[in-house]
C-alpha cells in the first residue's frame, strides 16, 4: 500500500472511529493480519496525530466559546445580550459534563442494538492515557482521551446551536433541562448512528459493530446530520412550540453589534479547521484536504451571499457576507474529506442563494420567528452539503471514494453516485424525524411542566435583568 493510499484509507462510510479499550505497552507495530491486540495497539498511536486531536479539541471548543457566543450575542438586541453568552456558556458546560458522565458511552460503544451504544464506559470506566481509540486507518490509533476529548467538543456545541432559533424568549433554567434530555434522547443516539462502527481492524470480522446509518452506508464526514440539521430541525421546532417574540413584525429588532458578529464568525471559521480537518482524526493528507476544503467552499459562500444582497437589496451587507460564511462552513462539514478543492467552491456558491432564499423569503412568507436563522442557514445548509456529499465524494470529479474496511487492508470501493446520493437523502430524513420528533416531545414536556417562556413583561425589558439580574453594558 502506498502512502498516499494509506493516508487515504480512513473513507470507509464517513463513520468515526470507536473507542477500545487496552492496556498499553511499548511495542513494534507488526503488519497485522487479524485485529490488533492491546499491546499492539500501543505500538500504532503516532504522537503527531495525538498532537493534532488536541489541537482540533481546542479549535472546536473555540467556535463554541467565544465565537458562537460573540456571533449569536451580536445578532441580539443589547438587553440580551448576556443572556445568550451566558446560554452558551452554561450549555458547553453541562454537555461537557453530561458526556463524561454517560454521553460517550452512549454515543460510542457497541451495543445491542444499532441506535445507541451501551453504558460500559458511563462515568468514562474502562478509559485510561492507556487505552485506544480507532482511526481510519488499518493498524493507526489514538489516545482514547484524545478521542473523548474531541467528541466532547461536538457535543458542546450543537446544542448551544438550538438556542439562537428562539433566542430573547426562553427561560435558563428550563433550557438547561432540556439540554440535558436532548443530548440524552436526540444527539447521542444520533451520533451513534452515523460516526460508530468499531474500527478498520475490527469491522472484517463483525460487519455489523456500527450504528445504523452507518451500515446504510450514509457519507458524514464532520456533523451534517449529527450537528446542524439536527440542531437546525430542533431550533424551528422549538422557535414554533415557544412561539414569536412579543413585538414581532411590529417592531424593529436590529443586531445590536455587528462587529461582535463579525469576530464571531471571524472566529468560527478558524475553529471550524479543526471541526473538519480534526474529523480525520489523522494528521495526514486527507486531513489537509478536508482544510483546504474548508476554506474555499467558506469563502465563496461569503462572496455568494454578497452577490445575493447586491442583486436583491443593491447594497452588500456585513451581515450577509458573515452569514454565508457560515452557511458555506455548514454545507462542506459532510463533504470536507470527501470533496475536491473546486467542487467545494461549487457547492460554497451553491448553498448561499438557497440559504438566502429561506432567510430572507420562506420566513417572511411563512411568518414563523427563527430569530438567528438557525433552521435557515443550519439545517437548509446541511441538507444541501449532505446530499451534495453524494456527490462531490465521487472519485470522478476528483472526490475521494469511500473504502471497504469488511477487507483487510481496506480496499477502495465501487462508487454508484445515484445510490450514495438516494442513501444522503435517506440519512437526512432519518435525522429529520429523530430529531424533529424527539426536540418537539421534549419541548412539550418542559413547557407543560416548568415553563419554556419568561413573561410578557421579562420579556419585555429583556433577559439580562430578569434571568440573571446583570446586564451586559452600563447605561
Amino acid at each position: 500500500m502506498t502512502t498516499l493510499t494509506k493516508a487515504a484509507a480512513f473513507i470507509g462510510l464517513a463513520a468515526w472511529g470507536a473507542p477500545l479499550l487496552a492496556q498499553a505497552a511499548p511495542a513494534a507495530a507488526p503488519a497485522l493480519i487479524q485485529a490488533p491486540d492491546a499491546t499492539q495497539m500501543a505500538g500504532m498511536v503516532n504522537k503527531a496525530d495525538t498532537v493534532w486531536m488536541l489541537v482540533s479539541s481546542a479549535l472546536v471548543l473555540l467556535m463554541s466559546v467565544p465565537a458562537l457566543a460573540l456571533f449569536y450575542g451580536g445578532l441580539v438586541r443589547a438587553k440580551n445580550m448576556l443572556s445568550v453568552l451566558m446560554q452558551v456558556l452554561m450549555i458547553v458546560s453541562v454537555a461537557s459534563l453530561v458526556w463524561c458522565s454517560w454521553g460517550y458511552s452512549l454515543a460510542f460503544t457497541g451495543g445491542a442494538t444499532p441506535f445507541v451504544g451501551g453504558l460500559s464506559k458511563a462515568f468514562l470506566m474502562g478509559v485510561s492515557a492507556s487505552t485506544y481509540a480507532a482511526t481510519f486507518s488499518n493498524n493507526v490509533y489514538i489516545p482514547e482521551y484524545a478521542y473523548v476529548i474531541f467528541q466532547m467538543t461536538f457535543a458542546c456545541i450543537t446544542p448551544a446551536l438550538i438556542v439562537g432559533a428562539f433566542a430573547e424568549r426562553v427561560k435558563f433554567t428550563p433550557l438547561m433541562i432540556f439540554v440535558v434530555l436532548w443530548l440524552t434522547i436526540v444527539y447521542f443516539p444520533l451520533a451513534h448512528m452515523v460516526w460508530y462502527f468499531a474500527g478498520p481492524d475490527f469491522l472484517p470480522a463483525n460487519t455489523t459493530d456500527a450504528g445504523y446509518l452507518y451500515q446504510m452506508g450514509a457519507l458524514d464526514f464532520a456533523g451534517g446530520t449529527v450537528v446542524h440539521i439536527n440542531a437546525g430541525i430542533a431550533g424551528l421546532v422549538g422557535c414554533l412550540m415557544i412561539g414569536k417574540r412579543v413585538g414581532f413584525g411590529k417592531e424593529a429588532t436590529p443586531p445590536h453589534s455587528l462587529v461582535m458578529t463579525m469576530i464571531g464568525a471571524s472566529l468560527l471559521w478558524v475553529g471550524w479547521f479543526g471541526f473538519n480537518a480534526g474529523s480525520n482524526l489523522e494528521a495526514n493528507g486527507v486531513a489537509g484536504v478536508a482544510f483546504i476544503n474548508t476554506f474555499v467552499a467558506t469563502a465563496a459562500a461569503a462572496v455568494s451571499w454578497a452577490i445575493c444582497d447586491q442583486l436583491v437589496h443593491k447594497k452588500p451587507s456585513m451581515l450577509g457576507a458573515a452569514s454565508g460564511a457560515v452557511a458555506g462552513l455548514v454545507a462542506i462539514t459532510p463533504a470536507s474529506g470527501f470533496a475536491a478543492p473546486m467542487t467545494s467552491i461549487l457547492l460554497g456558491f451553491i448553498v448561499s442563494p438557497i440559504c438566502f432564499f429561506f432567510v430572507s423569503t420562506v420566513k417572511n412568507r411563512l411568518k414563523y420567528d427563527d430569530t438567528l436563522d438557525v433552521f435557515g442557514v443550519h439545517c437548509i445548509g446541511g441538507i444541501v452539503g449532505a446530499i451534495a456529499t453524494g456527490i462531490v465524494a465521487d472519485p470522478r470529479l476528483g472526490g475521494q471514494g469511500w473504502f471497504d474496511y469488511t477487507k483487510f487492508p481496506a480496499v477502495p470501493g465501487t462508487y454508484d453516485m445515484a445510490g450514495q446520493v438516494l442513501t444522503q437523502v435517506k440519512a437526512v430524513v432519518v435525522t429529520l424525524l429523530w430529531s424533529g420528533i424527539g426536540s418537539a416531545i421534549l419541548y412539550f414536556a418542559i413547557d407543560k411542566t416548568i415553563g419554556l417562556r419568561p413573561s410578557t413583561d421579562a420579556e419585555r425589558e429583556g433577559l439580562d435583568i430578569n434571568e440573571h439580574g446583570e446586564r451586559a453594558y452600563n447605561m
